[in-house]
């Protein structure tokens, strides 16, 4: 799998299944809308792959139609579904938890042995 050195806390946390890599692109890009076609070239999965799963998340509505551009839909995560909802607190609680190790170790005196 490609998308190992990208690995967010998310999918370090749950496992990088190709739902998880898929909403977790969209918590990564917030700020537009995507084609089908541009998320596989940015996740750098299958084509295969990706759409068996993405039926999986049209289903159950965690990604939504927000536009059509020419023969390309645009998709963006539904942030009112329940499920996406509870992956944002999570993927925040994970990023809080981060910050604050990383806080504590910067903290951490310095000690420098003498020769």
């Amino acid at each position: 799998m490609t998308y190992k050195h990208n690995e967010t806390l998310l999918l370090k946390y749950l496992g990088p299944s190709p739902v998880l890599r898929i909403i977790d692109f969209f918590l990564d890009n917030p700020l537009s809308d995507y084609s089908k076609n541009e998320m596989v070239k940015r996740m750098e999965m299958g084509r295969v792959t990706f759409f068996k799963y993405w039926a999986e998340l049209e289903k159950s509505g965690a990604v939504k139609v927000t536009r059509k551009i020419g023969r390309a839909t645009m998709y963006e995560l539904d942030r009112e579904n329940e499920v996406v909802k509870h992956l944002i607190k999570l993927d925040m609680a994970l990023a809080r938890r981060a910050m604050k190790k990383a806080s504590e170790e910067y903290k951490k005196p310095v000690v420098v042995k003498s020769r």
